[in-house]
């Protein structure tokens, strides 16, 4: 039977870096994709000046630089009939400010070359995590499906589980989160962009008339979200692609002839939201970091940030147990405490976000611009704060 001594199921931002840094700290680790490649849309493509920073340590800050990627340096809302400034990232301190937009999977293959130069690096593809193995109620090692369809155990001191909000790794482990209530889904959509209309530099988001949406400029295309009341995807979809053609006309001006690119509703994907953070992220040998830990609102983008994170504290933590061979369960403890303040922290605005503009937005009772947005837009110094929480957050991890 072969032994790794950390198996990373789960090869996105939290399981990539993970690997990563363990590697690089001399750990023997195998991260677990079950994916032939990481090619997938409407994945969390931005890059926070955090993670930036955390690149630059590791030597690979100019090689992201050279991925195609835009710089998003304000967060523009045009909330009933008044557009403020959310969040300015040009005001934060550092050499990063901004947010970088790339697609997730040029981050994660950078990631990736990055780790495979690390003798103790082992990246397996298209290879699927099936289950746990257990001895005396410790996880000691994972069951796998190979490419070829062969099934074998890899044995392991420890199991990050990076594989997501429906972590598979996490209900081998008995592990549930303690859900929050949202009052939206999404409808992810690509755009094509006309020529000369775009918002650089800027996320812009509209809330008014019952509508929400968010765009991103892309460069050729508008990545865009449009929101929808929990659990109304069938219903609306039920109104036809005309209507929401109309919905987005009416929400960003875009022409007829732009939003006849979307054909049908196989071009409108469903994420289907869901929030929630696990009472304890860890059992004996095995540890969820991410949104296997704490699934995060897509509210501000900070599900990825949040996520590599995860992985710094819990590699910096770790490395030394897994390297010696004495990791306890204490150690797997230290990571949750330490992550827990910025995730709970970044949860609760999360939360309060969805009440003071989302909830209202969708059930059209959205008439005026909130008190805490009018002030953010009024004060400079607010709209640096907001954007210095969002793109460093509480607590910053360092290598």
């Amino acid at each position: 039977m072969e032994f790794t001594q950390c198996c990373v199921v789960g090869g996105g931002p939290a399981g990539m870096m993970a690997g990563l840094l363990l590697a690089r700290a001399g750990v023997k680790v195998t991260v677990l994709e079950k994916h032939k490649d990481f090619l997938r849309d409407f994945r969390g493509d931005t890059v926070h000046p955090s993670t930036l920073r955390l690149l630059d340590r590791l030597g690979l800050g100019e090689r992201f630089a050279r991925l195609p990627h835009r710089k998003l340096e304000r967060m523009r809302m045009h909330v009933a009939d008044r557009t403020v400034v959310a969040a300015d990232f040009s005001r934060i301190p550092g050499p990063h400010r901004y947010i970088a937009m790339v697609p997730q999977w040029d981050f994660l293959d950078l990631l990736a070359a990055a780790a495979s130069a690390e003798p103790t690096f082992t990246l397996r593809m298209a290879t699927e995590f099936t289950g746990l193995r257990t001895e005396s109620g410790r996880v000691t090692g994972v069951e796998l499906r190979n490419p070829d369809g062969t099934v074998e155990t890899l044995a392991t001191d420890l199991v990050l589980a990076c594989d997501g909000r429906d972590s598979a790794a996490r209900a081998a482990a008995g592990l549930h989160q303690r859900m929050f209530e949202v009052p939206m889904d999404v409808w992810w959509l690509r755009i094509p962009a006309e020529a000369g209309a775009h918002h650089d530099s800027q996320v812009f988001a509209r809330f008014a008339n019952g509508r929400a949406a968010v765009t991103m400029d892309r460069g050729d295309y508008y990545q865009t979200s449009y929101l929808i009341p929990k659990g109304a995807d069938a219903r609306l979809r039920a109104k036809g692609i005309p209507w929401l053609r109309n919905e987005l006309a009416q929400l960003f001006g875009w022409s007829p002839d732009l939003l006849a690119t979307i054909t049908s509703w196989d071009d409108v994907k469903l994420l289907n939201v869901t929030m929630g953070r696990l009472p304890t992220w860890h059992r004996p040998g095995l540890l969820c970091l991410g949104d296997a830990a704490h699934t995060m609102s897509p509210v501000g983008g900070v599900g990825v940030n949040l996520a590599i994170q995860d992985a710094v504290a819990a590699a910096r933590l770790l490395a030394e147990p897994l390297r010696t061979g004495t990791l306890t369960d204490s150690d797997l403890a230290k990571v949750q405490r330490r992550r827990h303040l910025p995730t709970a922290f970044t949860q609760k605005s999360q939360l309060s976000e969805h009440a003071m503009l989302l909830e209202p937005a969708l059930s059209a009772t959205l008439t005026t611009v909130p008190t805490p947005l009018r002030l953010i837009d009024r004060f400079p110094l607010l709209s640096a704060l907001t954007a210095y929480l969002g793109g460093i957050g509480l607590r910053p991890e360092t290598i």
